[in-house]
């Protein structure tokens, strides 16, 4: 396995992460799609919730072109298995961290322990060499 895909995947990986857990931040500071209306015209909007707002964007779009290297040096089914990391890296986060909301249960971590497994195991398996089309003309 390509080292350098393998850091841009462990990349996107860990940018995905911090933009969904930015998002549902500021989303919990932010006011509803429905209220906006009310609240544009009062100017009371949290300044720093829109700026995280603004950080999680750009880190998923910062993402996308960390998978975009990951993909031009890593087969699809490793680089795609890889990208499953985020679930339990924002479950953990999200139960970890004030003001996110999530929660453990036994369940849910079983259930992200097979996904880590799964990434495991697809990965581990050697790769077999490139098989050559040879010349067709």
């Amino acid at each position: 396995m390509s080292a350098r895909g393998l850091a841009y995947a462990l990349a996107s990986v860990a940018l995905v992460s911090a933009a969904q857990l930015a998002m549902r931040w500021s989303m919990t500071r932010l006011p509803r799609l429905e209220d906006l209306p009310v609240m544009a015209g009062s100017g009371a909007f949290d300044l720093l919730a829109v700026a995280v707002l603004l950080l999680g964007i750009f880190g998923y779009a910062a993402s996308l072109l960390c998978w975009l290297g990951a993909l031009g040096h890593l087969p699809l089914n490793r680089a795609y298995s890889m990208l499953s990391l985020s679930y339990p890296l924002v479950y953990l986060c999200a139960a970890w961290l004030p003001g996110l909301g999530g929660t453990l249960s036994a369940g849910k971590t079983c259930g992200l322990m097979l996904v880590v497994l799964g990434v495991v195991l697809i990965n581990a398996r050697p790769m077999p060499p490139a098989k050559s089309s040879g010349n067709l003309l």
